[in-house]
C-alpha cells in the first residue's frame, strides 16, 4: 500500500498496473468497505491502472473528526482528490457510498477528469430506517441484512459471505454508523446537469440497495450517460459478476475515455 498525505492525514491505496496505457481509474468503495472490494477489476491492470483507496477511517487510512453528513462526506472528497492527483487519475469509478463520493468530487471540485462509472449508487442513498437503528444496537443483525439476498449478493457462496463479514467487522460498527448518515443525507439530484463527462451507470439486476432505477435517474440527469444492467448479481456486481463487470467497465473505457 501507498500513502499520500493531506489534511494531517494519511489516505492508502494500492496500485495495480501492468504497463497500461489505458486511463488511470481511480476505484472508491462503499459504506464500510476497503479498497479490497475491487480485486477482481484488478485483472483488468494490462489495459489499465487502476487504483483502489481506502476512505478515512476504513482499511489502511487514517480516520478523521468529523459529524456524519456533509463534513464526512466532504473529507471523503478530500481523500479521493488528493489520491486522484497523486496518481493523476483520468476516471472515477465509486460504488455506493464511494458513487456519492465520486459524485460529489465532480460537482464541487477543480478535477481534470475524463469520465466516471457509477456501480451500485445514485444521485440519492436513502438508508432503512431499521438498518440505521440496527448499527446503534444491533451490529450482527446489520451484518445478516446485508448477507441476505439481493443486498450485498444475489446468490453467493460460503467462503465470500464469510470474507464479507469478516471486512465490515473490521471496519467496525462506528465508522459504518458514520458511513449510514452520511449516505442518508446524500442528496445531488438537482446538480447532476453540472457534470459534463461521460459517465456509466452499472448495477446488478437483483440490487435492492441500489435498484436500478437509481441509475435510471442517474441517467435522466445527467447530460451523457450510458446504462447497463449486470445478469445475476446485486450490491457487489464487481465481485458477484466480475467478468461481466470489468468487460463493460473496458468496453466503456474503450469507446468513451482516453488515457
Amino acid at each position: 500500500m501507498q500513502t499520500v498525505a493531506h489534511h494531517g492525514r494519511k489516505t492508502a491505496y494500492r496500485t495495480f498496473d501492468r504497463d497500461a496505457s489505458g486511463p488511470v481509474v481511480l476505484a472508491v468503495h462503499g459504506s464500510g468497505g476497503t479498497h479490497s472490494v475491487w480485486s477482481a477489476q484488478a485483472k483488468l491492470a494490462d489495459e489499465c491502472p487502476l487504483v483502489a483507496l481506502d476512505l478515512s477511517g476504513h482499511g489502511d487510512s487514517d480516520d478523521v473528526s468529523a459529524e456524519p453528513g456533509y463534513e464526512t462526506l466532504s473529507a471523503y472528497v478530500d481523500d479521493v482528490v488528493a489520491v486522484a492527483r497523486e496518481v493523476d487519475a483520468d476516471v472515477l469509478l465509486g460504488n455506493s457510498l464511494g458513487g456519492a463520493v465520486a459524485l460529489t468530487a465532480l460537482i464541487e471540485r477543480d478535477l481534470d477528469i475524463s469520465g466516471a462509472v457509477l456501480a451500485g449508487t445514485g444521485a440519492r442513498l436513502p438508508v432503512l430506517d431499521d438498518l440505521l437503528r440496527w448499527v446503534e444496537t444491533d451490529f450482527d443483525r446489520v451484518i445478516e441484512f446485508f448477507h441476505e439476498p439481493d443486498h450485498l449478493f444475489h446468490d453467493s457462496d460460503e467462503a465470500t459471505l464469510d470474507v464479507s463479514t469478516a471486512a465490515l467487522r473490521s471496519t467496525g460498527r462506528a465508522v459504518l454508523e458514520r458511513d449510514f448518515l452520511t449516505a442518508h443525507a446524500f442528496d445531488v439530484r438537482s446538480d447532476l446537469s453540472t457534470i459534463d463527462v461521460p459517465t456509466l451507470a452499472l448495477v446488478g439486476e437483483y440490487d435492492r440497495l441500489t435498484p436500478p432505477h437509481y441509475h435510471e435517474e442517474l441517467c435522466e440527469g445527467l447530460p451523457d450517460c450510458e446504462l447497463s444492467i449486470l445478469d445475476d448479481a446485486a450490491h457487489l456486481a464487481m465481485l458477484e459478476a466480475s467478468e461481466a463487470f470489468n468487460a463493460a467497465l473496458s468496453d466503456f473505457l474503450d469507446r468513451r475515455v482516453s488515457a
